[in-house]
Parts: structure tokens; C-alpha cells; sequence
């Protein structure tokens, strides 16, 4: 039972504050500079992940970038050039294990993000930005107030609106631009 007089919002944020001051901003920057420089972007993610990530593969696409998604009918094959990204919190989902192979293959950079800098995911992929993840939120070493990899999915949300910023500026694209792109088909 929790304490009545406990601020779950200002818990939350500051697990959510810490997660995110731990990554390092040159590896933001250079996260930014494979995507924006590749012929063709698709992306994954497992899960609850994959809302993030989808979210940011439509932000992706507002920049006027080429993206798609795992799944999509519309999704191209991926070659040299073509950049992978894709979230596996734990580093070890078997999915994603298997795309990144499949994309590797086929000669894309692979970029993933994870919190397990020694997972098989992080050994595969040519980039990884880090973050928390499921596996530090259980048992007595838990490390935060929210559920089941919440505070994983939270930091991706923000860091992906923090590359969205810093692709805009990569990209010189406007935000008029990016609005312009915004589905009239809701």
C-alpha cells in the first residue's frame, strides 16, 4: 500500500530526469547523423516500445526523412546506405534479434536502443544509444516507482522528441514543413 501523501507525478518525472541525463548527448548527436544521412529508414520495436517507436518513425516522416515500419505493407527491402533502428529494452528480444540480423545481411547500419550495453542486441548493432530498462525495475535493487519497463518507454518517448529537435536542425527543415506533412485523414 502506498502512502496517500506520496507524489507519484514527481517520482515518476525524476526517475524519467535521471534515465535521460545518463545518456550521452554526443551519442544523441551522432544517432542523429546516421539517420538523417540514410537512403532508407524502417523501424521496430516490441511491445509498448514499439508505440514509441512508431511515433517517432511519423515524426521521422513530418522531417520529409524515408521511413517506414517493420509490418507496413509499404516497408522496403533495407541495403547499404539503409539504416535499421530499432528498441529492445532488455537487448535480448528474439524479434529484434532476428531483424537485426536480416538487416545486417543485407548490409544496413544497424541502430539500436537498449539499456543492456552487453546484451546480444548491443553486440549486433553497429550503434547503440542507452537507456533504463524492464530489467532494472524488479526485486529489491529496483530502481523505479513505475511498472513492467514504463520508465523505458517514458525516456524513449522523450529522447526520440529530442532527436526530432535535433534532426530539424540537421535537415534545416521547417517546422511549418514538418506540419505540412501531418495527416488530413484522421
Amino acid at each position: 500500500m502506498r502512502d496517500a501523501g506520496e507524489n507519484l507525478f514527481g517520482i515518476a518525472l525524476n526517475e524519467l530526469g535521471t534515465v535521460l541525463e545518463r545518456i550521452d548527448e554526443s551519442r544523441i548527436d551522432a544517432a542523429c547523423a546516421i539517420v538523417a544521412g540514410a537512403r532508407k529508414i524502417v523501424t521496430y520495436g516490441c511491445g509498448r516500445e514499439a508505440l514509441q517507436v512508431k511515433g517517432f518513425a511519423m515524426r521521422l516522416y513530418h522531417l520529409g526523412l524515408p521511413v517506414s515500419v517493420v509490418g507496413d505493407m509499404t516497408t522496403p527491402p533495407l541495403g547499404a546506405g539503409d539504416v535499421f533502428l530499432a528498441s529492445s529494452g532488455p537487448g535480448e528480444t528474439s524479434t529484434v534479434l532476428t531483424l537485426m540480423r536480416v538487416a545486417r545481411e543485407a548490409g544496413a547500419t544497424v541502430l539500436l536502443l537498449t539499456a543492456q550495453a552487453d546484451s546480444t542486441a548491443a553486440k549486433l548493432a553497429d550503434f547503440t544509444l542507452p537507456a533504463q530498462t524492464m530489467a532494472d525495475d524488479q526485486g529489491p535493487e529496483k530502481t523505479s516507482v513505475l511498472p513492467m519497463g514504463s520508465v523505458f518507454e517514458g525516456a524513449l518517448f522523450v529522447l526520440f522528441e529530442v532527436m526530432v529537435l535535433k534532426l530539424r536542425d540537421l535537415t534545416g527543415v521547417s517546422p511549418e514543413a514538418m506540419r505540412a506533412r501531418h495527416t488530413n485523414m484522421e
